[in-house]
């Protein structure tokens, strides 16, 4: 199967790609690394590539499977969940800091903890113990407590997405993570890449704020998660 552009099958692309240090499988089917999340993809539709899919579907969890179509169901699994997504791309300038936004740190291995409780209170998408160490990560902290957090996460020739942006509920309205995205935004053109993000394709409020920082919508992509 091919695709005209990277972020047609993203996530066949970061396998085969800038991020195959991170995948299990072969040339049939492959997967992220588990402490990192639980993307996969096959080379194909067909029914050497879906059975060597299916293998790598975790006995207690989830596989997600992000493609430019519907994607049929691999033998032998069952369908948890299916949803479209708004894939956006940035190709412009990115936005510039805003004056009196607050102070930004960088986020590592020390943070882990407070991250995934974060991920886990926000639910920005699948998260791992490992999904901090995609990329860079930024926060915003205030009296010891993390409040927001933005990083990155699959990579492709060129381009770098957005991904992981989560702030608590008590902390939302401020423009934390409008200011963290910009940041991130920032960070992967000043390395030459071209920015972009996924948003499911019916939160308006969240690609309206997208928009508002340079993205627009390239297409729309397929999530289709499947277990045992």
């Amino acid at each position: 199967m091919t695709a005209s552009h990277p972020l047609d099958r993203p996530v066949w692309s970061m396998l085969t790609g800038r991020q195959a240090h991170l995948a299990e499988g072969d040339a049939r089917a492959m997967r992220i690394d588990r402490g990192y999340g639980v993307f996969g993809a096959a080379a194909d539709a067909g029914d050497d590539a879906q059975a060597a899919l299916a293998a790598l579907v975790p006995a207690d969890g989830e596989l997600w499977i992000v493609e430019g179509a519907p994607w049929p169901l691999p033998p032998g699994t069952r369908g948890v969940k299916r949803a479209v997504l708004a894939q956006m791309v940035a190709d412009g300038a990115a936005p510039p800091a805003r004056p009196g936004e607050p102070a930004i740190i960088a986020l590592g291995d020390g943070d882990a903890p407070e991250m995934a409780a974060l991920a886990d209170h926000a639910r920005p998408g699948p998260w791992g113990p490992k999904t901090h160490r995609y990329g860079p990560f930024f926060g915003i902290r205030e009296e010891g407590r993390l409040l927001a957090m933005a990083g990155q996460r699959i990579l492709v020739p060129g381009m770098a997405e957005v991904s992981g942006v989560a702030t608590w509920a008590d902390c939302r309205g401020r423009g934390l993570a409008r200011t963290l995205i910009g940041h991130v935004m920032r960070q992967m053109v000043a390395r030459g890449e071209t920015p972009f993000l996924h948003s499911y394709a019916d939160n308006a409020g969240a690609i309206g704020l997208y928009e508002s920082l340079g993205f627009r919508i390239r297409r729309e992509v397929h999530v289709l998660a499947i277990a045992k």
